[in-house]
């Protein structure tokens, strides 16, 4: 039987594409010595929790030889302990990422493919991967954990959640800054409308807690441009209000806010070490994600 939630995320030939890459975290993470991330423990469980195929840099000694002789394949025997990398993908799911393009695509379609892309690949890997979705407070909270069960509900939340509410993202990188307490790389997908020397707070926060703090800035090119051309109607997508005015009285100062409100972000990123990429919607995310990755395996 199909899986529906997948086929509507997943695209095969994206990640036949994405297939030879690999996904690492910047500095030490909670686990163990036996792939290809840094760990500041040592040892392993020895509670067996299952197989996956072996990738290049995969410690041998955990090779299953039986197994190779009966498959002429290479498997690796996990254990509870020995996941690599625990992951959070953490979606906005607020009115404003409902904000469609004029091919009609939405920032949180492009959030929601973009999130299970990375999924499917982790776990492919031999890594967790935990789901948090947001708007007005935390909705949905899928703790990190791996396995093909484990994803699959991943996919389904995913595939379910709708844009809607307002943004409290301060809120909720503060409390999953502490909820979150062994050290993990933490993506958020977000259009991050807020304040941001509040945010910079929160990024500041995260990498206190030694998180790895990667954040995929959603925008569209109305947004960088504002090259509306007639008298429009501009609405608050979280809230009940509205207004009526011609773009080119506003653009000159619209755009010098809006490229400051970047350069604000980028710098105080850039201050904080958070990975920090601005994205624009229109482009193939699957593009976004092999510069992403290659950039991750220098």
């Amino acid at each position: 039987m199909p899986d529906n939630n997948k086929s509507s995320l997943i695209d095969p030939d994206v990640m036949a594409g994405l297939s030879r890459l690999s996904l690492r975290a910047r500095g030490l993470v909670e686990g163990s010595f036996s792939g290809m991330h840094k760990s500041p423990h040592r040892g392993s469980s020895v509670e067996f929790s299952q197989y996956r195929k072996y990738v290049p840099g995969d410690d041998i000694s955990n090779l299953d030889w039986r197994v190779y002789a009966r498959s002429d394949r290479f498997y690796i025997k996990e254990f509870d302990a020995d996941t690599n990398l625990r992951c959070h993908l953490v979606v906005d799911c607020s009115g404003s990422m409902g904000f469609t393009t004029a091919e009609g695509k939405s920032k949180l379609d492009y959030a929601k493919k973009t999130a299970a892309t990375l999924a499917q690949i982790l776990v492919q890997q031999g890594d967790a991967v935990g789901l948090q979705c947001f708007s007005e407070g935390l909705h949905n909270d899928i703790p990190a954990h791996g396995g093909a069960r484990h994803l699959g509900n991943i996919f389904s939340v995913l595939a379910g959640i709708r844009s809607g509410g307002g943004t409290r993202i301060i809120n909720v990188l503060h409390d999953l800054a502490e909820k979150i307490r062994r050290r993990a790389m933490i993506i958020v997908f977000s259009d991050l409308f807020t304040e941001v020397e509040p945010l910079l707070d929160c990024f500041q926060h995260m990498r206190f807690r030694k998180h790895d703090l990667i954040v995929f800035h959603l925008l569209s090119k109305a947004e960088r441009s504002f090259e509306f051309d007639r008298s429009i109607r501009f609405l608050d997508m979280e809230k009940s209000f509205s207004m009526v005015t011609e773009p080119a009285m506003v653009r000159q100062d619209y755009l010098r806010e809006f490229n400051s409100y970047l350069a604000q972000m980028k710098d105080g990123c850039r201050e904080f070490h958070v990975d920090y990429r601005a994205v624009d919607i229109e482009r193939k995310y699957d593009k976004v994600l092999a510069e992403f990755m290659l950039e991750r395996q220098k």
